[in-house]
């Protein structure tokens, strides 16, 4: 079957690249101790997205795919509970001991074993792409939500771009010329998933399908990773970071004057209404809030 060759595969991922518990040791001691890198910075863009959910304490959150427990982390520093899971735990568990994070479990997200409403919000950040069925996820996360569920992933670039939509449209009998002008049209990653982009139009229909009262979005470009970005200064003195930054400012004008969608979107979809200062903080935060109307036909 084919998920779940995928399942093992991602199972195995991370211990044919870090064989060893030293390994992982010293892989974590490099992520969660070096400071005002590039890698670290990328990833706070990330993070950052979380803010406006996070100024109330004590929530209870579910990491999902959180292989080395970083988002979990995040919400702890924020004072907040997270409980990491991802299919293989082996890196959680060092994770535990190094005292990253405090609770993991081994879950599949497809079929999680929590109860209904048992988390505030369930948190997905780069790990839906590599779900070989990822509607089953998103509403297996929903389900075990009582506030609601965030998802960051790569942006489906199509309805965001009417050149690529009109090409679309126009070449659909000519598959092969419309691959090579959409190249990455479909993506595979070398551990086995097809790269499963996202956007705004399918969680508002999720969302209306629920009868849910409200998803929000943010566009974000951080995708300018590179091996070594740990070792690189964060700093606007260091020519390889002064340059990322500014091709970054170049694509967030560009995406504000909607010429180009961003890199990665974040969208938030809302199980309950949130309050009005919680929404002031989303919109702060750059969110766009899309209400869902409800459904006339069921109450």
């Amino acid at each position: 079957m084919y998920q779940q060759q995928s399942y093992d595969n991602h199972a195995g991922w991370y211990n044919r690249h870090f064989p060893t518990r030293e390994a992982k040791v010293n892989f974590l001691k490099v992520k969660s101790t070096k400071e005002n890198n590039i890698a670290q910075w990328l990833q706070q863009l990330f993070f950052k997205c979380l803010d406006p959910l996070l100024n109330e304490p004590f929530q209870q959150w579910l990491t999902v795919g959180d292989a080395y427990g970083f988002d979990a982390q995040y919400i702890l520093q924020k004072g907040s509970h997270a409980l990491a899971t991802d299919l293989n735990t082996n890196f959680l568990e060092v994770a535990r001991d190094e005292h990253i994070i405090r609770e993991y479990a081994a879950e599949n997200a497809e079929k999680l074993s929590f109860g209904d409403a048992a988390f505030d919000y369930v948190l997905c950040k780069e790990s839906y792409h590599h779900f070989p069925r990822p509607y089953a996820a998103l509403y297996e996360m929903m389900r075990v939500a009582r506030k609601g569920i965030v998802i960051m992933e790569p942006q489906d670039p199509v309805l965001k771009m009417p050149l690529l939509l009109w090409l679309s449209n126009v070449l659909t009998t000519k598959s092969r010329t419309l691959n090579k002008i959409w190249k990455n049209r479909f993506s595979f990653e070398p551990v086995g998933n097809f790269v499963y982009k996202v956007s705004e139009r399918e969680f508002e229909k999720f969302a209306a399908g629920l009868n849910l009262p409200l998803v929000a979005f943010k566009r974000i470009n951080p995708n300018f990773h590179f091996q070594g970005a740990d070792d690189v200064p964060a700093h606007l003195g260091n020519s390889i970071f002064f340059a990322i930054r500014a091709k970054k400012l170049m694509l967030d004008i560009l995406m504000k004057l909607k010429l180009i969608p961003g890199q990665v979107l974040s969208a938030i979809v809302f199980k309950q209404q949130p309050d009005e200062q919680t929404m002031q903080q989303l919109r702060a935060d750059g969110y766009r809030l899309v209400v869902i109307p409800d459904n006339p036909y069921i109450k």
